[in-house]
């Protein structure tokens, strides 16, 4: 993915934007994310979210679906504080990106 460390915040934020919302498994967030035009490996993915649990912005557990197990995603307390931080700097830049001359 091209500028891939500019665009790695963003991909946590829509991965906890939609844990808040609900269950997330992997390869729903892969197909979820390339319909915003992020084309984004499991090779990527997945660290991503491991890391995004450990440090507590997620809990997960596994789901049976007919003979394999998928890991499903949540956000936690934690994680939904995180994100409505994360919506109130990326306003504030908005504004000030926005409004920009250059």
């Amino acid at each position: 993915m091209e500028h891939q460390e500019l665009l790695a915040g963003f991909i946590r934020m829509h991965i906890l934007h939609h844990a808040a919302e609900g269950d997330l498994y992997g390869h729903w967030m892969i197909e979820e994310l390339a319909h915003h035009g992020y084309k984004i490996s499991p090779g990527t993915l997945y660290p991503m979210l491991h890391a995004m649990e450990r440090k507590g912005y997620l809990t997960s557990r596994s789901e049976r679906v007919g003979r394999s197990v998928r890991r499903v995603y949540r956000a936690t307390p934690y994680g939904i504080e995180g994100l409505q931080a994360a919506r109130d700097k990326i306003g504030e830049l908005f504004h000030e990106v926005g409004s920009s001359k250059s």
